[in-house]
């Protein structure tokens, strides 16, 4: 744990700048291209070793992971603290476990209905974050709902009233919901992550 804290002391202190932008509760970690690749210890470094719960770490190691990816490694001291963070890495690198361990993790110390909403630009990402979502947190019944465009909105509204614990959805259909859908609100909503945020935010998106 020592070793992944100096490590990750000496990614913080080399995005510094960026940091002070962003304030002092954010992060930057960045693992999408050579300046993000200051881990080279990675196998030898462990879930349990970052913080990650023995129940998660069994979920992880189920589905294969042995070790964690370069994206995991660098977020997860902070994460798992509960910091915000920004982080750049590959398509195929881990982003999706990157973010979904600490707010499973989270949630085991608070079960509550709408705890965590990922939204995501498209319907086929957001189906694959949820199933994700759902193999790591299937060891303590974690409950997802999936809000996107071109699917009828009554089931959606039904999975809703089953109070899942994470929702992901296409910012639209999202909006829709939370305007046309009794007893669906954000007010208790503990996590929010922007899955390709980049698209999310971009104009052409918007358009």
């Amino acid at each position: 744990m020592n070793k992944a804290k100096e490590k990750s002391k000496e990614f913080e202190a080399k995005s510094e700048k960026k940091k002070d932008k962003l304030g002092a509760n954010h992060v930057i970690v960045d693992q999408s291209g050579a300046a993000g690749e200051i881990r080279e210890d990675v196998e030898e470094e462990t879930f349990e070793k970052l913080g990650v719960c023995a129940e998660l770490c069994e979920a992880v190691a189920k589905m294969g992971y042995k070790h964690p990816s370069k994206i995991q490694a660098e977020s997860l001291p902070y994460t798992l603290q509960g910091r915000d963070i920004i982080g750049l890495a590959e398509t195929g690198s881990g982003k999706t476990a990157a973010f979904a361990l600490p707010v499973i993790q989270k949630l085991l110390d608070n079960p509550q209905p709408f705890f965590a909403l990922v939204m995501s630009p498209t319907r086929e990402l957001c189906v694959q974050i949820s199933e994700h979502f759902e193999a790591i947190g299937s060891l303590i019944g974690l409950r997802s709902a999936v809000l996107v465009g071109g699917l009828d909105m009554v089931s959606q509204a039904i999975a809703l009233a089953k109070k899942p614990h994470v929702i992901v959805g296409t910012p639209g259909r999202v909006a829709d919901h939370l305007a046309n859908t009794k007893g669906f609100h954000l007010k208790k909503l503990k996590y929010l992550v922007f899955d390709e945020a980049d698209r999310l935010l971009s104009m052409d998106f918007e358009k």
